[in-house]
């Protein structure tokens, strides 16, 4: 594909409650999750936008897997033309291997590694579509809704997180915004795009995560959808440079996510 090295290809979100993701999703963000599995056998479901394209997946959160602590969370892609020399570099650099590189038949080849502050993430070398060899994906955008449109990471060591990410994906830091007691947010850049920013991780938190804000047509009407779902804001909507306004929240099986949208 023709995505650059480091680029966030793809988004997922792992739930015990397939179902219950598609009702709160669906009526929060718009999307269709399909309820059923993309293959027989494959269970696997994607998450389709308004124009009928895929915005992420959804993966069924099964019992061994918490017996194995796995929990309810939104886990991002990034982009490796050659996985197992990433995770080499990556376990070399301080980070873990969760899951080995395997190879899943149409997809590509993939790893789920974590930072060395332990928040996880994907690596992936995609196959593209038929007769598509220089696809592109475009489950981020930086400003369209129904798009993941903004990658914030909450780490334990912000300046060792700043090197790990711009040492192996291509990163840049640059420019920050104050946050007070709080302490630095600090952007990151890939190419000509800022995708995100760094910021320490709250006491209160138990791990380093990614959370990943979500592009909503209104924020007011996406905060009513997610108390009316059964879900929870931790925070928010509170307005963000540029006008928009953003909101922290735990969806109703207990995954951290975020919205970005403007009021209306």
């Amino acid at each position: 594909m023709a995505n650059k090295h480091g680029d966030f290809i793809w988004y997922e979100l792992l739930t015990p409650d397939v179902a219950g993701a598609k009702r709160f999703y669906d009526a929060v963000v718009g999307w269709s999750v399909d309820p059923n599995p993309v293959a027989p056998g494959v269970d696997y479901h994607m998450i389709l936008r308004s124009d009928g394209a895929a915005a992420a997946g959804v993966f069924p959160l099964k019992e061994e897997m918490r017996a194995h602590g796995a929990r309810p969370a939104w886990l991002g892609y990034l982009h490796v033309p050659d996985v197992d020399r990433e995770v080499a570099a990556i376990q070399a650099d301080g980070g873990k291997l969760l899951m080995a590189p395997w190879d899943q038949p149409g997809v590509g080849r993939l790893a789920l590694v974590t930072d060395p502050d332990g928040a996880p993430f994907y690596l992936m070398d995609p196959i593209p579509p038929e007769g598509q060899p220089d696809a592109t994906s475009d489950a981020f955008s930086t400003d369209l809704p129904q798009h993941v449109r903004w990658n914030e990471l909450s780490a334990a060591d912000q300046d060792r997180a700043v090197d790990f990410y711009t040492r192996h994906f291509d990163w840049r830091q640059e420019g920050d915004m104050d946050m007070g007691p709080m302490g630095k947010y600090r952007f990151l850049h890939h190419g000509d795009t800022m995708i995100g920013a760094v910021m320490p991780k709250a006491p209160q938190q138990p791990v380093a995560a990614w959370t990943f804000y979500i592009g909503v047509d209104d924020i007011d009407r996406a905060a009513s959808a997610v108390t009316a779902g059964g879900g929870q804001i931790i925070m928010g909507p509170m307005e963000i440079p540029g006008g928009e306004y953003s909101l922290d929240g735990l969806d109703p099986q207990g995954a951290h996510f975020g919205l970005v949208g403007p009021r209306k």
